[in-house]
């Protein structure tokens, strides 16, 4: 929780988990992906990746690439940008997961005899 609630004081931009988890798949799984191999992976259908990648693009995190060796296929690819926010987003984990034991240590309440 407190992960998520760092991430949505930040002032980053606000993903759908779909998007979240477009972007964790072509970032944590080998490529090369492509929208077909991205809605697989997902168990969602076409059109849901195609309007995830449309925001993701537009963010800079994700960008589409032409295929050079057959220029029907278009490769979903990874970009700075995306590497920098999963990066930040990490940090929120990792910040949240170390404030955890903390947090529990002072909300304990001393035991009744």
């Amino acid at each position: 929780m407190g992960a998520l609630v760092d991430y949505v004081r930040s002032g980053e931009p606000d993903l759908t988990n779909r998007q979240m988890a477009l972007l964790l798949v072509v970032y944590l799984s080998p490529g090369p992906h492509t929208v077909r191999g991205l809605a697989r992976a997902l168990n969602v259908s076409k059109p849901v990746v195609t309007r995830a990648l449309n925001r993701l693009g537009a963010l800079g995190y994700l960008r589409r690439q032409r295929d050079d060796a057959d220029k029907r296929n278009i490769f979903v690819a990874r970009t700075p940008e995306g590497a920098d926010f999963l990066e930040e987003f990490g940090h929120f984990i990792d910040d949240a997961g170390a404030a955890a034991p903390k947090r529990a240590a002072t909300q304990r309440q001393p035991a009744l005899a």
